[in-house]
Parts: structure tokens; C-alpha cells; sequence
């Protein structure tokens, strides 16, 4: 990657970086994790960026805030009756699945452990870093929701900001049509006006948002869209955001986050926690 244009723009698009076989390889075993998938009884978290559903769905879901060390399933709105059975097929019904798959499922441990992988973010001066979370990003045909603008150093803090990188993999081609990701270009560099933190144990909602998200001009985003096999590196504090997908194309996206460990501080108020279970493995493995 060039570290002059991440700095600059706050995010780097990379084309290549799987094959068009790894990346089918990918959809595929998320295809039978998504045949298997036991459907949660609380039936049934959706999920969506717009504030107030953030506070009512995710955060007061326990199933949201513990899913930093397993593999679980968060679906759009409006794919089951009000008996929570399915009115879509299964696979047209999730939002996306996080967020340990980089943990506990080979294929995909594989791919963000990768040597490419490793030579990016050695190539980013990165001296010991960790892996957060992973997400596998279905973006459906038709339902996938829009994802209104936001950083995500709003729910992955730390002190000093600037430690967090996101890598954004498609596994399919992510167009204007199907949903791509739109940037601010430059937006990394004003701080971040919101966070979503926990609450005090035994209060509710589980999280809560400090501060309000600016209000951003739509004509300084950038359309940033990507081949299948390419990445995008996404700054933690670079405001990105993307549209409903109203094509008949899905968008599969396989992405995760990574720290530099060293001299940070990870906010004990961010919802997601390293645990006993699960410390947040380091990237390099040689």
C-alpha cells in the first residue's frame, strides 16, 4: 500500500489481495455456517445503523454485547414474521455474522493471518499489532440496509486514537449499484464527536452514544469501489458510509480490525472487551 495516500486520504483501496477461487472459497463455508446456524431464540436481533435502533437493538441485545469472543448471527429487518419464522430464504436473511470468525474458523484465520496481510500492515509501520473483531458483511440484494456515515473509532476507541485500521475485503465486486463503501477523503484528522460506550453494569440499555455524529456535506464523499480479490484499508477516525443495496447483486465482505497494540490503551468503555477466552490475538506470526 502506499502509506503517503492512507495518511492523506485516510483510506487505500488494493486490488488483488485474494484470488477469485479464495474468495468463492470464503462464501462458500459461510454458506454451510449459515445452513447450520442454530437461529437465536431472542429472536431475533435485527440490525441497523439509524441511532435509536442501534440503543434499542444491538445495545440492549446481551446476544450483541457478548459476541466479541463467538461466531453470531445479526439479521436484517423485516425478515421474519411475528412468529420468527422466516419469510426469505435463510441465506437472504443475515446482515452480517461477528465477530470472532478470525478466531475460530480456519479459512478465515488463514486469510487475515496471511503473509499479504502481515506485509500490509508492516508496510503501515505497524509494530505489534492485534486483531479486534471480524465481521462477514452480506449487504443482501434488495434489504441490504444502508449504513448511515459514521468512524469507527466511535465503537472502537482508544487512547491515542489513530490505532485502529479496518481491512475491508470483497468477495464480490462492491459497485455504486450493490452498495460500495463511500469516503470522506481527509475526514481522519478532526477527532471523532461520538462514541458508543457501555453502561454501567446492571443499567439499561447495555450501551448508550456519548455525543452526537456531525452532519456531514453528501457532495465530499467519494465513491470507493472494489474489484473482487481487493481490500480496502479504512482509518479508524475516516468517515465512510454506504447505501441501501437496491440491486439484484449481493455484496459479500469479509472484514476485520486491527490495533497497534504497542504504547495504546483500549477503552474499557468500548462494547466489545477482550476475554479470558479470546485475548486479542497478534497478527504477526513469525
Amino acid at each position: 500500500p502506499n502509506p503517503i495516500s492512507y495518511q492523506e486520504d485516510g483510506y487505500v483501496i488494493l486490488d488483488g489481495l485474494l484470488t477469485s477461487q479464495e474468495c468463492d472459497e470464503l462464501r462458500h463455508r459461510m454458506a454451510e455456517i449459515v445452513e447450520q446456524m442454530d437461529v437465536p431464540d431472542h429472536c431475533r436481533t435485527t440490525f441497523s445503523t439509524y441511532h435509536e435502533e442501534q440503543l434499542k437493538t444491538q445495545g440492549n441485545a446481551d446476544y450483541f454485547i457478548t459476541s466479541g469472543d463467538k461466531i453470531r448471527f445479526f439479521f436484517e429487518k423485516g425478515v421474519f414474521d411475528d412468529k420468527g419464522e422466516f419469510i426469505v430464504p435463510r441465506e437472504r436473511s443475515l446482515n452480517k455474522v461477528g465477530h470472532a470468525l478470525h478466531a475460530y474458523e480456519p479459512l478465515y484465520k488463514k486469510v487475515t493471518h496471511s503473509p499479504k496481510i502481515q506485509g500490509i500492515a508492516k508496510k503501515l509501520g505497524l509494530k505489534s499489532p492485534v486483531v479486534t473483531q471480524s465481521m462477514y458483511i452480506f449487504k443482501q440484494p434488495g434489504i441490504g440496509g444502508e449504513v448511515t456515515p459514521h468512524q469507527d473509532a466511535t465503537f472502537l476507541y482508544t487512547e491515542p486514537l489513530g490505532r485502529v485500521i479496518g481491512l475491508w475485503i470483497a468477495l464480490e465486486d462492491a459497485t455504486v449499484n450493490n452498495g460500495c463503501l463511500w469516503f470522506i477523503p481527509g475526514s481522519q484528522n478532526s477527532g471523532i464527536t461520538r462514541r458508543m460506550v457501555r453502561t454501567p453494569k446492571g443499567t439499561f440499555p447495555l450501551t448508550d452514544f456519548i455525543g452526537t455524529e456531525k452532519t456531514y456535506d453528501e457532495d465530499k464523499f467519494v465513491a470507493a469501489p472494489v474489484r473482487k480479490g481487493g481490500v480496502v484499508l479504512i482509518h479508524g477516525e475516516v468517515v465512510h458510509r454506504s447505501a441501501q443495496n437496491t440491486s439484484a447483486d449481493s455484496r459479500h465482505v469479509y472484514t476485520f480490525h486491527i490495533m497497534e497494540s504497542q504504547s495504546t490503551k483500549w477503552s474499557p468503555d468500548n462494547w466489545l472487551q477482550p476475554t479470558e477466552e479470546l485475548p486479542f490475538p497478534l497478527l504477526y506470526t513469525d
